[in-house]
């Protein structure tokens, strides 16, 4: 069993030092052995439209009415929005809404509950 840290990425444990960083061959990930020589946390905090941070598992509001794009569907305002999970990206916030099915939301247009 090799002493190199698993992909944090995608979980591979096929990952090879590069001399300053670990590379994971799988997704083509890089990150410095400063950073895996941390605890393994994201230091990003996402928070909400009116500062609160979030976590996995929120339950956030619509704060603005959303078109979804490819659709003539429009999430309204108030729409509840239950067991959000955090993802990285512009889209912050991955959710399933009642109605419309799973999509990407920014947590600039959402309020923790």
């Amino acid at each position: 069993m090799s002493d190199l840290p698993i992909c944090p990425k995608c979980g591979s444990e096929y990952t090879y030092d590069d001399g300053m960083a670990y590379v994971c061959p799988e997704c083509g990930h890089e990150w410095s052995k400063d950073a895996a020589a941390g605890d393994g946390t994201d230091d990003r905090i996402i928070k909400d439209a009116n500062g609160k941070p979030l976590q996995n598992g929120d339950t956030v509001t619509v704060i603005k009415d959303l078109k979804v794009k490819g659709s003539s569907v429009t999430v309204k305002v108030g729409t509840k929005v239950k067991n959000i999970r955090l993802v990285d990206g512009d889209h912050d916030i991955d959710c399933r809404i009642d109605g419309i099915g799973a999509m990407k939301l920014k947590s600039e247009f959402v309020k923790k509950v």
